[in-house]
């Protein structure tokens, strides 16, 4: 998710008198042995792919080490951080379950919502944040000092019993931690991988949907046994042991490269109007992304649906994730990335609208969670690699920052304005559906016109 990520794709999508000179400069953030010899590439075409190498760069992506004990190591610490940090996020519907019948239930949902937004909305804004210190300092001091962070946040949640205390441990101070060890494990990647560094991200993320199974599950038995102060404490004792794991595998190959932070650089991207059409697509998906893994289970819980399968509805959605995640990034890769985020961004909206507004018994409800899990699993992925295929490969990074602070805004107040509806509602989850399939679609709409940008209604790979 940082520009490490995408240090080899040299892309371009323009009309048919769209004609780009440009130099490419390769040695972006990773200290590659220095290319000698690379004049002025020029490329035309509604339809050019990164497949086209100079030798020179062949012999660069030798240097990467593709493999062995070390990088799959790497791989595998980033693994166990993904389980700890966005596994937890993909369980935050258990949490919103428990405060509103629990500690927090003489404040309404919507109110609840914002310490789970906060949450959210600090692992994606952080990005820009913590990707600049990983380019200045590397990923050690932000593997330990966020773990730290993280696990002291979720101690403290053990011991919060009121909105404030609750909303300061897990919404700020454990987001935090969260942030900073999830984009380290993200950014550590891409210096051991290139032609399988797809490979290695498929695997790397799985353990977000592996936390997003098993967790939710751990915490519905160990609440009910235990009590949930315990349960956060045995916790972040697993955690614990993870992220250690993750402090001594994950590092970077190459060292830090220090660069300065430069707010207009941020700005000024947005003046590229596929950018800009991009980040508020973005945004309004992000607006209704979230409310399933939210309101799912109170709203299986409302309708009477048996304690013993409630449980099991986002370990469902999560499993299923796995393979949208999967699907989606080798199909992009085939048929064109915002060909690819059209696809998924609709049939998001469209099963919300379609199949979860109409259910009234569990099976129906299985199989919406089932079908949202994976048409949405490959969103945040596709979009990040959509404006790594707009951006010239020196601004991958702060293109993508600028994507990451825009759509958070989404991710922050999506939310609380479902609650809100749910609130207004007297606890009818019609509105709450709406909104979030009428806002996922307003975001389909918007990539469409973000493709129509660079080659209009054409049936082209873009």
């Amino acid at each position: 998710m940082r520009s490490g990520s995408f240090s080899s794709d040299v892309t371009a999508v323009a009309d048919e008198d769209w004609r780009v000179s440009e130099e490419i400069d390769f040695k972006l953030h990773f200290k590659v042995e220095e290319l000698i010899g690379i004049e002025t590439l020029s490329r035309r075409g509604s339809d050019l792919e990164s497949n086209y190498k100079l030798p020179e760069v062949e012999d660069a992506l030798d240097s990467y080490p593709e493999g062995g004990l070390e990088a799959w190591l790497v791989v595998l610490g980033g693994w166990c951080a993904l389980v700890c940090t966005f596994g937890l996020i993909n369980s935050v519907g258990v949490f919103e379950q428990y405060y509103v019948s629990g500690p927090l239930m003489e404040y309404n949902q919507s109110t609840v919502s914002w310490i789970l937004s906060a949450l959210v909305f600090l692992q994606i804004f952080c990005g820009s944040i913590f990707g600049l210190m990983f380019d200045n300092y590397g990923p050690r001091w932000l593997l330990w000092v966020g773990s730290i962070t993280f696990i002291f946040g979720l101690m403290m949640l053990s011991f919060s019993t009121e909105y404030s205390q609750i909303f300061l441990s897990q919404g700020i101070v454990s987001a935090i931690g969260s942030a900073a060890v999830f984009h380290a494990a993200m950014s550590s990647i891409a210096s051991w991988f290139q032609k399988n560094r797809a490979a290695a991200y498929g695997v790397l993320v799985t353990g977000s949907s592996f936390g997003g199974i098993f967790w939710p599950l751990m915490m519905d038995k160990l609440i009910a046994k235990i009590g949930f102060p315990w349960m956060m404490r045995v916790m972040s004792l697993i955690f614990l042991f993870l992220l250690a794991f993750a402090c001594l595998t994950v590092k970077s190959r190459l060292p830090p490269k220090p660069r300065q932070f430069v707010l207009k650089e941020y700005l000024d991207n947005l003046k590229d109007i596929r950018l800009a059409v991009t980040s508020v697509a973005a945004v309004f998906f992000m607006l209704g992304m979230f409310l399933p893994f939210n309101y799912v289970l109170l709203q299986a819980e409302k309708a009477g649906f048996s304690p013993t399968l409630i449980p099991y509805l986002l370990p469902i959605l999560n499993a299923v994730s796995i393979f949208g995640r999967v699907l989606s990034g080798v199909t992009a890769d085939k048929v064109g990335k915002f060909n690819m985020m059209v696809s998924i961004t609709f049939v998001s909206a469209l099963v919300c609208l379609v199949v979860w507004i109409p259910i009234k018994s569990v099976a129906g409800i299985i199989v919406f969670v089932a079908i949202y899990g994976f048409a949405s699993g490959g969103f945040i992925g596709i979009c990040t690699v959509c404006v790594a295929q707009i951006s010239d490969i020196s601004q991958i990074g702060t293109r993508v920052g600028t994507l990451f602070a825009i759509e958070s805004v989404g991710a922050l107040i999506g939310s609380p304005i479902g609650g809100a509806i749910v609130a207004a509602q007297d606890g009818d989850y019609l509105g709450l559906q709406l909104f979030c399939g009428c806002s996922m679609m307003i975001g389909s709409i918007l990539f469409v016109w973000a493709r129509y940008i660079q080659v209009g209604f054409k049936l082209v790979k873009v």
